[in-house]
């Protein structure tokens, strides 16, 4: 895929491409799916590798009539990565929507207000007048979420606010600030500049002890959220301890399944909640849009960051989330740009 602009973050090289991997499953009946996958180098994958395992696997033993058995089939094969995983739980979930005639969000019994939810539109690390520029190209757009974790921060963050002075702002880190002490010196500062921050996420690596993260929560003026430190169900409990909410992103937890039952119990252990992204198609982004009702907060532009998407789903006409103009009706609600026949 290429990107609109150059993507950099604390924890990563910036990079103009990335790859994802796009799963598409037929049954027998004729039932066409579609799943992706965005494998993160940060967590030990790779595009290639990811092609390799699922050449190697056997997909005749998933169905899409026993989401929950296919899914106990996939964990048992040792060593599956955490994106494949979530590229074969999404062609699944669409596969059992379409064949139930409902689009995912009414399969998985939440729902979908439209014109309620906002997504916030991210803006990646990069010299002030970048940052200035891409501020103003995203005018439209009424929530920023702006990355630091770098030498600039403050003179990026000025610029962000040279152009936009009084919008919502949200602030992800990356684990860039390295220990508890500049991390909260950083959220001072940025508290005492300005009055218009959501909240601050994963400001420390994930490696930082409890002892440092609960240290930091109690004195943090501003809501921190976890990120890295969050992947799956089994983290909410440190994470309830150690932060005021979680950022769930399907390639973390493997799909929409785990991801429905990590915002549940985020939600359960009196955690805000926000459903994330990397930099991925409007196939993912739309998976993700369907658990919009669980959501505190939403950031899935990932789609909006590149230019080449091959997939036309879920839109966000000034951050307003909206299936409305979706062709297929059913399952993620995504079809291919170009073709008149739809999956």
């Amino acid at each position: 895929m290429l990107l609109a602009n150059p993507w950099k973050i604390a924890s990563s090289k910036g990079s103009a491409t990335h790859r994802t991997v796009i799963v598409e499953l037929t049954d027998a009946d004729g039932v066409q799916a579609v799943g992706e996958a965005a494998p993160s180098s940060l967590y030990g994958e790779s595009a290639d590798g990811l092609l390799k395992f699922l050449s190697q696997t056997d997909v005749g033993a998933i169905s899409f009539t026993d989401v929950p058995g296919s899914m106990n089939y996939l964990k048992s094969l040792p060593g599956i990565p955490v994106s494949a995983k979530c590229a074969l739980n999404l062609a699944l979930l669409d596969g059992a929507a379409k064949r139930a005639g409902q689009a995912l969000y009414d399969y998985l019994g939440l729902g979908f207000r439209e014109h309620h939810h906002v997504t916030s539109f991210s803006i990646g690390i990069d010299a002030p007048d970048i940052i200035r520029r891409k501020v103003e190209d995203a005018a439209s757009y009424p929530v920023i979420k702006l990355k630091v974790g770098d030498p600039r921060d403050r003179e990026n963050f000025s610029a962000l606010r040279s152009v936009a002075p009084e919008k919502p702002v949200r602030v992800d880190a990356n684990e860039g600030w390295k220990t508890k002490e500049e991390a909260l010196r950083m959220i001072e500062w940025l508290m005492a500049t300005d009055q218009h921050l959501q909240f601050i996420e994963q400001p420390m690596p994930r490696t930082a002890s409890d002892a440092d993260w609960k240290w930091l929560k109690a004195r943090s003026p501003l809501s921190i959220f976890a990120d890295e430190s969050c992947h799956t169900v089994v983290d909410i409990p440190r994470c309830a301890e150690c932060f005021h909410g979680v950022n769930v992103k399907l390639v973390k937890t493997g799909g929409v399944s785990m991801a429905f039952e990590t915002l549940k119990a985020a939600r359960q252990a009196g955690l805000k909640t926000m459903i994330g992204c990397m930099i991925e198609t409007s196939v993912l982004i739309s998976a993700a849009t369907h658990l919009a009702e669980l959501a505190d907060f939403l950031d899935v532009d990932g789609n909006l960051l590149i230019t080449n998407d091959p997939f036309a789903g879920v839109t966000s006409e000034k951050g307003i989330l909206s299936f409305a103009a979706a062709k297929e009706k059913r399952g993620l609600q995504v079809s291919p740009r170009g073709r008149e026949n739809h999956l």
